[in-house]
């Protein structure tokens, strides 16, 4: 009789039959081809002027950016533009056309002074003793007295600090996210399965242009781009563009199905106790879990019964006293973070980090004596130069520059206060480096990003230090590990790395100065928050409120924070993990499993975790069973259409409320 332990034995040989399916769905390219040319260029130039103006104003009045659809829309009006110029525009060039619209659209209200200037003069500030402490390289004093622009000489201090984050962001963004690339793609050939949604898209695109969509394949491709797009488009009608438009007209918007999701937790609270339940019905979330690896989105949905079983046991305990009945979603999930999980999740993070730096530490091992580890490395070897490399060292060398220039400035701003310091270093050179790998090697393998909450917050209060000023350090905190999955795009659609490393520099001032200038454009107009700007009226207080809160933990007041970090959860949360890791490798289970569960292990919400599973099981046993092995393949094309789509009906929604809001405000 087979024992259960030799039952999952059997999966040994094929566990990573997924990753390997994974691998395929898109091949490396044997040539590599420049990306940066004078239409990427001219395209960034559009964005800058055209979208980043939008966005900002779009975030005012309705609380919501255009990002990732202003990202498409500009790749396909200039494939139209190309079309009718005879121009050729190959896959390099269209990635990087994509990756620099992302890179100026990640601008938005937070990163520019427009909530600064409202935060230092809030009534929060004021009655919280966070207005005292703010310094003047965070926003100038007498702020009332001077003309309503940001370019003016007495914002040149934040104007400097501003320089400073974005030099420092980019440098380390662009090369630690390069290393971490060749550990988890060159050294651990981790499938990156969402990289293949976006690489899709640009690869059905880039067939019309050079007319290859005559051809079989390039003709399936693009029919199942167009399908997505089809179904994407009218969703996004109904999801978005409804309530947008409506929005616009009267005074509440028009919601067939509930934003962002609907919140059941306080219908659910009787039997399931400080426990998040909601559903989200953006359809997004089923698409992409049919993209995601099955066993993933499987591990996902286990965590989620593990927080279903386990939340209600530490309640009735006495172990999350924070959660009351009637909270919200967003409440109890606070809550449960602040009684539990904050420690808890650190000890996971950590159990991943070490069990990853184990299996890369393996991996390069076992590589110096293994015929196919070699012939792998020879590969990479062989074609590094075409793609483009950095040395290791260099890396490590920019990492260290990068971490002491942000000590250096942060210890010069807080006067090289003790505490402040080594809280520095421990950003600096454990919690970064810890994250940023985790959050590789979890993309490399389920395509998810993790991150732990209030870290910033407890550390800042262990600081010691009394005061407001070290919220507003450039601190060497950042996880570059979700870089990765760009480098893996660019791979695969054959683009030279040194055209992202070069689009890099070349957006910094065009980033810089499009913010600058169309943040002080808006400010000018009206002030904000105001009428003129709906969101900020309603929203923009209690946001300050909040922040103000978190602020004052350091003004030398009681703050929960401080109850937030426990070494018991700590070290349960490390040996949970490190126990379930134990288990799962015993009995062999598949790698995308494995990692989904001790992930799960965390407080998971189900509100997108429940359509990623519903979307997984679609995908598995329906249409995998009637398309087979081609389904791998067409899903992420299928994937990329999809959001094509509802990009392209968020862009006409925005256009609407601009039209609505234009016209509102004409005097007659």
């Amino acid at each position: 009789m087979i024992s259960i332990k030799n039952l999952f034995r059997r999966r040994v040989k094929t566990q990573d039959a997924e990753l390997e399916e994974f691998r395929r769905l898109l091949e490396v390219p044997a040539t590599f081809d420049e990306g940066l040319t004078l239409a990427s260029f001219l395209g960034t130039l559009f964005v800058a002027l055209v979208m980043v103006p939008g966005a900002l104003y779009m975030e005012l009045v309705a609380g919501a950016g255009i990002g990732g659809a202003a990202q498409w829309v500009t790749v396909l009006l200039f494939v139209e533009v190309a079309k009718r110029a005879n121009a050729k525009l190959n896959r390099a060039q269209l990635f990087i056309l994509f990756y620099m619209a992302g890179m100026v659209m990640s601008t938005n209200v937070w990163n520019t002074p427009l909530f600064t200037q409202f935060l230092v003069r809030s009534d929060a500030a004021v009655s919280t003793g966070v207005a005292n402490d703010i310094p003047h390289w965070v926003a100038p004093p007498n702020l009332d007295s001077l003309p309503r622009t940001f370019l003016a000489k007495a914002w040149l201090p934040f104007i400097g600090l501003m320089l400073f984050r974005e030099i420092m962001g980019r440098l380390s963004s662009a090369i630690l996210g390069y290393g971490l690339f060749r550990v988890t793609s060159d050294v651990e050939d981790l499938p990156f399965p969402m990289a293949p949604v976006g690489a899709q898209g640009i690869v059905a695109i880039a067939d019309q242009v050079d007319g290859s969509a005559r051809t079989s394949g390039a003709s399936v491709r693009w029919r199942m781009f167009c399908v997505g797009c089809g179904v994407g488009m009218v969703f996004g009608l109904v999801y978005m563009a409804l309530p947008t438009i409506t929005g616009a007209f009267f005074s509440r918007p028009l919601q067939i199905f509930q934003i962002p999701f609907a919140d059941f937790t306080p219908y659910t609270q009787k039997f399931l106790p400080a426990v998040a339940t909601g559903y989200s019905f953006d359809l997004g979330n089923v698409i992409l879990g049919m993209t995601l690896p099955f066993w993933s989105m499987v591990g996902s949905f286990v965590g989620l019964i593990f927080t279903f079983v386990m939340n209600p046991i530490l309640y009735l305990a006495g172990r999350m006293p924070t959660w009351n009945e009637g909270d919200t979603t967003v409440v109890t999930l606070f809550a449960n973070n602040v009684d539990f999980y904050f420690s808890f999740q650190i000890g996971i993070s950590l159990a991943i980090a070490v069990f990853g730096i184990w299996i890369a530490f393996r991996t390069m091992r076992k590589g110096r004596g293994n015929a196919s580890s070699r012939r792998r490395a020879e590969e990479v070897k062989a074609h590094a130069a075409a793609r483009g490399h950095i040395p290791d060292a260099l890396v490590l060398a920019t990492y260290a520059f990068a971490c002491t220039a942000y000590i250096l400035m942060c210890g010069w701003l807080i006067d090289w206060h003790r505490g402040v310091m080594v809280v520095l270093l421990f950003f600096a050179f454990l919690y970064t480096p810890l994250i940023s790998y985790v959050t590789a090697r979890l993309e490399g393998l389920a395509g998810q990003v993790i991150e732990i909450p209030f870290i910033t917050e407890i550390s800042f209060i262990l600081s010691g230090y009394t005061g407001a000023k070290i919220w507003f350090l450039p601190i060497p905190k950042a996880n570059y590990g979700v870089q990765v999955v760009s480098y893996k795009q660019a791979e695969l659609l054959g683009c030279r790395f040194g055209s992202v490393w070069k689009a890099q520099l070349l957006l910094f001032p065009i980033i810089i100065l499009s913010s600058l200038f169309f943040s002080s454009f808006i400010w000018s107009l009206a002030e904000i928050p105001s009428a003129v700007y709906p969101y900020t009226e309603k929203i923009w207080d209690l946001t300050a409120k909040n922040t103000c809160l978190v602020y004052s933990a350091t003004l030398g007041e009681y703050s929960q924070f401080s109850e937030a970090l426990g070494w018991g959860r700590f070290l349960a949360g490390f040996g949970s993990a490190g126990a379930v890791m134990g288990l799962l490798g015993w009995f062999g289970a598949p790698t995308m499993l494995f990692f989904g569960v001790v992930r799960g292990l965390g407080q998971t919400a189900p509100h997108t975790v429940i359509p990623n599973f519903l979307g997984a099981l679609i995908g598995k046993f329906y249409f995998e069973r009637r398309y087979k092995r081609e389904w791998r393949k067409m899903i992420p094309v299928v994937s990329s259409g999809f959001f094509v789509g509802t990009g392209l009906i968020s862009i006409l929604s925005v256009g609407f409320v601009f039209l609505a809001k234009a016209v509102s405000t004409v005097a007659y």
